[in-house]
């Protein structure tokens, strides 16, 4: 081996080194860093359930006491979880943002609750949903938008509703039970339970009728669930299986 050879072989093990010790201190990292009912941290929630957990690093989360987290949550990396219009306000006797239990927030995701924000059990957010009780307003021409007293209205979000990657909940809205709303909708207003939503401002394109069942049909079948009983093991094997045995 050359000279030249040996250096770049010591230079590649060091890379390696290296990058095997940056990843390994950042999972560390992630891991402290994490937030739970057992490691809160700085952050004192009104409540915070068992098993639920905030992803390090966590976003802009400010008047905890006014949040409360069901159980089974699960945050993900720079969720903004925010009570009030800036901290250190006295909000009263009663939590404002309210999570059920076993909902999801993806990454990058804002929960804004400058008024009552409540999201049902079993909901699941995409990455960057964007929930919010506050919208600015422009009533006067003559005064930039951003120094005009904002409007506040509640959300609510129903019971094990999936919203899309970039949706957007807009102050007033009130969604149904097992909402499915597309990526990218901008929702407004009501929405049924067991109603599809899509566009901005969004529309129903798709609802449950209790006999007549999804209008219009679904154009692919439904998933067929796995089987009680069924170990990792075999799930492993099966997706080794070569599906075009020819």
């Amino acid at each position: 081996m050359t000279v030249v050879a040996a250096v770049a072989a010591v230079t590649a093990w060091r890379r390696r080194l290296v990058s095997r010790a940056v990843q390994g201190g950042w999972r560390w990292v992630q891991e402290a860093g994490a937030v739970s009912a057992e490691r809160p941290g700085r952050l004192r929630f009104a409540r915070i359930g068992t098993g639920t957990r905030l992803a390090f690093p966590q976003g802009t989360v400010f008047g905890e006491p006014w949040i409360e987290l069901g159980e089974h949550c699960v945050i993900g990396e720079q969720v903004t979880l925010t009570a009030g219009m800036m901290p250190g306000l006295d909000l009263g006797p009663e939590p404002i943002l309210r999570l059920g239990d076993g909902v999801v927030l993806g990454r990058g995701s804002h929960v804004i609750a400058d008024t009552a924000v409540t999201i049902g059990s079993n909901t699941y957010c995409g990455p960057y949903v964007y929930i919010t009780s506050t919208n600015h307003s422009y009533d006067d021409p003559q005064v930039p938008v951003g120094k005009q007293w904002p409007r506040t209205d509640p959300v609510s979000v129903g019971p094990g509703c999936w919203l899309g990657t970039g949706a957007v909940i807009l102050p007033g809205a009130r969604l149904g039970r097992n909402v499915v709303v597309a990526a990218g909708a901008v929702v407004r207003g009501e929405v049924p339970d067991h109603a599809v939503v899509a566009g901005a401002p969004a529309r129903v394109v798709r609802s449950w009728d209790r006999e007549r069942g999804w209008q219009p049909p679904l154009r692919t079948p439904a998933p067929v669930p796995i089987p009680e009983g069924t170990t990792p093991e075999q799930l492993l094997a099966l997706a080794e299986l070569d599906p075009d045995p020819s």
